[in-house]
């Protein structure tokens, strides 16, 4: 509780929803899609994407589509576009880095309403901790779109790992439930 000064001669009394009380009303059981951009991935070698995956089911999500893409912007788009209707998010992973075929960063932001800056800061700081300088290298992007959160991390494992346990699983259902007012 705090007080503040109204402009007219009255203090009131303000009452303020901590963070730990808008998480009590996180949504739970959220429908999630992933997608691995990769030229050379295939369902057994996708190690990121299981991981994505197990991750959200671990924490109650269920995950309704998922999908191995090549490295193509269209293609990538084309998926989000189409499949985020029938979800509450979609996380993409892999090409998120510098080289010519890494695109995910740019797919998501040419199709997010508002991006989350502090997603990509936190990210790259996160990461400094753990790999050092090399984490200026990650472009990790997330957003919303039409009332539904969307991301793009890097594929390494180690990165997902860390992008899924200290970032999109503690605040996924925040997020989502504020979206759906």
């Amino acid at each position: 509780m705090a007080t503040a000064y109204n402009g007219i001669g009255d203090y009131v009394i303000l009452i303020a929803m901590s963070v730990h009380e808008h998480k009590r009303h996180a949504r739970t059981n959220l429908k999630v899609g992933v997608i691995t951009a990769s030229d050379t991935r295939t369902p057994e070698t996708d190690v990121s994407g299981k991981l994505i995956r197990v991750l959200f089911e671990a924490a109650g999500h269920q995950v309704c589509y998922y999908e191995i893409l090549p490295d193509e912007l269209e293609k990538i788009s084309a998926a989000i576009v189409n499949n985020l209707s029938n979800l509450d998010a979609i996380v993409v992973n892999g090409g998120t880095g510098i080289s010519a075929r890494d695109g995910s960063a740019e797919v998501v932001k040419s199709l997010i309403d508002k991006e989350l800056e502090g997603f990509g800061e936190i990210f790259r700081m996160l990461s400094f901790n753990e790999i050092g300088s090399a984490a200026i290298m990650s472009r990790a992007i997330a957003g919303v779109r039409q009332g539904k959160f969307i991301a793009a991390l890097p594929g390494s494992p180690d990165a997902c790992r860390l992008a899924m346990e200290k970032l999109i699983i503690p605040e996924i259902g925040h997020i989502v439930s504020i979206l759906a007012k």
